[in-house]
């Protein structure tokens, strides 16, 4: 069982060794399978977690069920009870394309968020039990040894401990869309970005 998770928090101003030590790993044979276990037991998957996912009529009463559609419920009414159309008509107008507008980015919002958990789907290779091995992004825990090799993507937050000529491309982060060297420096091997 780990006892202090602040190294997790703290990685990238730890020592390798003090990682090692707390995580039960080992930089060249990785976790032990029994470890791996114990760690997903504690800390779950590498995954994002979902949520229950609404209905459309749902979505829908939601983008009327506020305060400011409230009140232009009531002015129209009010205007209508004073029989003028013209303004009622207007005010109804408005909280329905206010409704279809809110509804359908809400939707795309959402689709984008599922396509964004579908790309993550990812396969890396760590160290375990000594071996590399291809394993599913979801199955990464603090203390797995990842092992990234040119084109790979990062698959979670990882602390480097040994790199050969790294660059990364930060473009979906940044929106900067050029190559960028990565500076490794002692005594913790910290990143610096070289633009």
């Amino acid at each position: 069982m780990i006892n202090d998770t602040k190294c997790i928090v703290n990685a990238h101003s730890n020592e390798v060794e003090f990682i090692e030590k707390t995580l039960k790993t080992d930089k060249e044979k990785g976790l032990r399978t029994l470890e791996f276990e114990n760690l997903v037991s504690i800390y779950g998957l590498n995954q994002i977690e979902t949520t229950e996912k609404e209905s459309i009529l749902k979505l829908l009463f939601n983008q009327i069920n506020q305060p400011l559609i409230y009140i232009l419920l009531a002015s129209s009414l009010v205007t209508a009870f004073m029989r003028e159309w013209v303004d009622t008509i207007v005010i109804l107008g408005v909280v329905i394309v206010n409704a279809i507008i809110g509804f359908l980015q809400e939707l795309k919002a959402i689709k984008a968020l599922d396509s964004l958990t579908k790309s993550m789907d990812t396969e890396t290779t760590v160290i375990r039990d000594g071996e590399k091995i291809r394993i599913s992004s979801e199955k990464l825990v603090p203390g797995d040894i990842v092992f990234l090799q040119s084109g790979d993507k990062v698959p979670a937050d990882i602390r480097l401990f040994k790199a050969i000529q790294l660059k990364a491309e930060e473009a979906a982060l940044t929106l900067k869309w050029r190559r960028i060297r990565l500076l490794i420096r002692r005594p913790f091997l910290k990143v610096f970005f070289n633009a």
